[in-house]
C-alpha cells in the first residue's frame, strides 16, 4: 500500500517535514510504540538532493516516505536564505538518541546492511540480545530480487524499529518495497552510515565542525578516495539547483 502523508513543503525537489531533532524523535517513538503498519523515515541531505535532480525517478521514494527529515546543515542554511524554516535533524543523531533512550536491550531490532563487526559492536555497546540482521548484498540498486528478499526479511522479523544501512537510494528502495507489501509493522529509518558512527566504526566530525556546517570536510578528509567526487564535484551542484529553485519560486 502507498503511504500518504502531507509533508510540510517542497524544497529543491524533496517534500520535507520541518521537524527539529526532538520533534522527529517524539513522532518516530510515538508511531513505533503504537504498533501501526510499517512506514519509513528518509533523511535527505545534499547528496540525495543532487542525485534526485539527476535521477527524477527517485522522487517516488521520498514522496512515499512517512517523514523526510533534513539531514544537512547546508540545506538548513540554503532554506533559510529562501525564507523556509528547515531545521537539521541529522540521521546519526536520531539513531544515537533512539538506542540511548528508546530501545530496550531485549526488544527485537531489525537491521538491513552493515558488517558483522558493526552488529557485534552494537550488541556490546547497548547490551542488545535480539538483533535480526539481513546481510544485504552489493548491487542492490540493480537487483529487484535482492530488494524483494530484504523486504521479505523485514516483514518476517517484526520490530518497532528497522534500520536500513545500505546507502541511498538502496535503503529507500527497500523501505518502499516493505511498505508496498502491506504486511509489515514498525518504523523504518534510512540512515546510511548512522550505525557505523554510533559504534565507532566510522569517526564522526567533532561537534564544532558539525555546528559550523563543516562535517562534509571531516568526512572528505577521512575517506578522500571514496568521497572526493561526492563532496568536490557532485555536492556543489546543489547551489545551482538552489538558484534555479529560487528563480522558479519568483516566477
Amino acid at each position: 500500500m502507498t503511504q500518504t502523508h502531507p509533508h510540510d513543503f517542497d524544497f529543491l525537489g524533496v517534500a520535507f517535514d520541518a521537524l527539529t531533532l526532538d520533534q522527529a524523535l517524539a513522532a518516530i517513538s510515538a508511531r513505533a510504540s503504537r504498533g501501526e503498519d510499517f512506514a519509513y523515515v528518509a533523511t535527505p541531505n545534499v547528496d540525495h538532493v543532487v542525485a534526485l535532480a539527476r535521477e527524477p525517478a527517485r522522487a517516488a521514494l521520498y514522496q512515499s516516505a512517512w517523514l523526510n527529515i533534513n539531514d544537512s546543515r547546508v540545506l538548513e542554511l540554503l532554506a533559510r536564505f529562501a525564507a523556509r524554516h528547515l531545521p537539521a535533524a541529522c540521521g546519526s543523531d536520531i539513531v544515537a538518541r533512539l538506542f540511548e533512550e528508546e530501545i530496550s536491550p531485549h526488544e527485537p531490532v531489525t537491521i538491513v546492511g552493515g558488517e558483522p563487526e558493526m552488529i557485534a559492536a552494537l550488541e556490546d555497546k547497548f547490551g542488545l540480545t535480539n538483533i535480526r540482521w539481513h546481510d544485504a548484498p552489493m548491487g542492490l540498486k540493480h537487483s529487484p530480487e535482492a530488494v524483494a528478499d530484504a523486504a521479505a526479511f523485514v516483514a518476517a522479523q517484526p520490530s518497532r524499529y528497522v534500520f536500513f544501512c545500505v546507502g541511498a537510494p538502496q535503503q529507500e528502495m527497500i523501505a518502499w518495497a516493505v511498505q508496498m507489501r502491506g504486511d509489515a509493522k514498525g518504523v523504518g529509518l534510512c540512515i546510511g552510515a548512522g550505525l557505523n558512527f554510533l559504534t565507532g566504526h566510522a569517526k564522526r566530525a567533532p561537534k564544532w565542525m558539525r555546528t559550523t556546517r563543516l562535517e562534509w570536510l571531516h568526512r572528505l578528509a577521512s575517506e578522500p578516495g571514496r568521497l572526493a567526487r561526492r563532496y568536490l564535484v557532485e555536492g556543489p551542484k546543489v547551489f545551482a539547483l538552489w538558484r534555479a529553485w529560487m528563480a522558479a519560486q519568483r516566477a
